[in-house]
């Protein structure tokens, strides 16, 4: 509720009693989850992570693990660029530990593309997966400065297969 608010609003011009009403919540719940509106910041990974979690069910749908990669970063583009607000983004650190569901979908996925033979193995898992985090992180950091001026899901189209390019054998 209060990303949908910052998004709509703008992070400045959101109260708490808003983030209240819209979430259906009382204030004693606010604040004993936040400490205040500045705390939700650190709530974005989770934000995220959800978004992850509702997608990974169409995964399935994908004859492979590269097409999987490309639908999770298509996804989360669109989410970002139609749903947060870029001031408030530019303000987040990602969330880099690896214990986020994140990773841990990344992980899965470059895991049995490896298995099945679509990966390069002579990269571990890891390292495969910090690639493509940076990737993400970078072409969110080059959108934040250039104040969204392109679209980041379109641009991502382009951009993503490119690194993506680095790990996968060709033959697939």
């Amino acid at each position: 509720a209060a990303w949908k608010l910052f998004y709509e609003q703008g992070y400045d011009d959101t109260t708490i009693d808003e983030i209240i009403a819209e979430s259906a919540t009382s204030k004693g719940s606010f604040y004993h989850y936040f400490e205040g509106k500045d705390a939700l910041l650190g709530s974005l990974s989770f934000l995220f992570d959800e978004k992850y979690m509702e997608l990974e069910a169409q995964l399935s749908g994908f004859a492979t693990r590269y097409e999987q990669l490309i639908y999770l970063n298509q996804e989360l583009f669109s989410m970002i660029e139609n749903s947060i607000s870029l001031d408030l983004l530019a303000q987040h650190s990602f969330g880099a530990k690896g214990n986020r569901y994140y990773y841990k979908l990344l992980r899965r996925i470059i895991r049995e593309g490896q298995d099945g033979g679509e990966f390069r193995t002579d990269l571990s898992v890891n390292e495969m997966v910090k690639l493509y985090a940076i990737a993400e992180r970078a072409l969110l950091y080059d959108w934040c400065i250039c104040n969204g001026e392109y679209s980041l899901k379109t641009y991502g189209s382009t951009a993503m297969p490119i690194y993506l390019a680095q790990i996968r054998i060709r033959d697939i």
